[in-house]
């Protein structure tokens, strides 16, 4: 196995970059909620994405005290802890987002 070390390509990109990009969703305006429990030793946490970077920090902040429950900001995305995927939802639609519900 080798690894491409140099590219004449301009628009080539190492293959972890490319799958980073993949994973993402798109950025139209959309709030996605998941639940997610992958590496949380099976401890559920409702994933938001979507936000604008400059709103991330104050929408997590009043959604943990509105549903009185801990929670997280990761690279850009809020954690919030515990099955309240209805509650955040509609906690979203009252603030005036569009939200969609990604995943099982």
């Amino acid at each position: 196995m080798s690894n491409i070390v140099y590219s004449t390509d301009p628009d080539w990109q190492p293959a972890s970059e490319k799958q980073q990009q993949a994973g993402r969703f798109p950025e139209d305006g959309t709030i996605r909620l998941r639940r997610e429990t992958k590496g949380r030793k099976g401890a559920g946490v409702i994933c938001v994405y979507g936000l604008a970077p400059d709103q991330v920090g104050d929408v997590a902040k009043k959604l943990k005290k509105q549903l009185g429950t801990g929670g997280a900001v990761k690279k850009g995305v809020i954690e919030i802890q515990g099955d309240r995927l209805e509650q955040i939802k509609q906690w979203l639609e009252k603030a005036g987002f569009t939200v969609k519900q990604v995943g099982g």
